[in-house]
């Protein structure tokens, strides 16, 4: 059963040229799938998932979470929507940088107005799992990049959305701390059967995903899924961005970790 549908979605920017950002894109995300969208710098991707996440409307076609198409919800319904229903990962955190990482993590709960128990039981099984038990006091500029991205993970998690939403969540870490928020993504996914779709030009990062998605021109391109051996995966992945061209990169060195 698919949780995320799209159905010929077309967006269309007007101004002095007219540029086509997507034409007529479908794909389907299985519940509890771990799915990588990759392509060149302008292929789309980011488009995609303004679109998924409603910051932005398609200009044709047909975009279903759960059954329900967010684009025709009025103001208050998609703002409800948006909050209970997604969670967001981006490549810069977002944190609010007067909050502490506890309040930056419980910033959904307490705009969804949450009895106090219940958000603290939430926060302290997350912390853990998170691996923030320490730093829960500390702000956001008093802690490391790794540290405010699993914090910005944590707030997505938090109000258990039905869709996690990931714009190159890697993309301002080291290894170390890239390699800790895959796998910890990876096992929200496993343990959770969460469901997310993931943004990202790193094939390591695209690695860690069942399926990958790539897009070119704004048009499907190509997909590959997941085998037994994450290294042939991986190869896949590299084989397919060689075909692709553009600029994503000269990946032919890359070697997993």
């Amino acid at each position: 059963m698919a949780l995320l549908k799209i159905e010929d979605v077309t967006k269309v920017y007007e101004g002095k040229v007219t540029h086509r950002a997507l034409n007529q894109f479908s794909f389907e995300v299985e519940k509890g799938e771990f799915l990588a969208i990759m392509g060149p710098s302008g292929s789309g991707k980011t488009t995609l998932l303004n679109l998924i996440s409603t910051i932005d409307r398609p200009t044709s076609g047909v975009i279903e979470l759960d059954g329900v198409n967010p684009h025709d919800l009025n103001k208050t319904e998609l703002a409800y929507f948006r909050r209970k229903e997604l969670g967001f990962i981006f490549q810069d955190f977002n944190l609010l940088p007067m909050l502490n990482v506890e309040e930056n993590m419980v910033l959904p709960l307490t705009l969804d107005g949450m009895n106090v128990e219940e958000m603290q039981r939430r926060i302290d099984v997350l912390a853990q799992e998170l691996d923030l038990t320490k730093i829960l006091e500390k702000r956001p500029n008093e802690i490391s990049g790794g540290q405010a991205q699993k914090t910005a993970i944590g707030r997505a998690l938090i109000h258990r959305p039905t869709l996690i939403l990931a714009d190159e969540p890697t993309g301002n870490l080291d290894s170390k701390s890239t390699k800790d928020v895959l796998e910890l993504l990876g096992r929200i996914n496993q343990r959770e059967n969460a469901t997310i779709v993931m943004v990202t030009h790193d094939p390591i990062a695209a690695s860690y995903c069942d399926r990958v998605l790539f897009i070119k021109d704004g048009e499907f391109f190509n997909e590959i899924y997941k085998d037994n051996q994450r290294q042939t995966f991986f190869q896949g992945i590299l084989n397919v961005l060689s075909l692709l061209g553009g600029n994503v990169g000269d990946f032919t060195s890359v070697r997993l970790p």
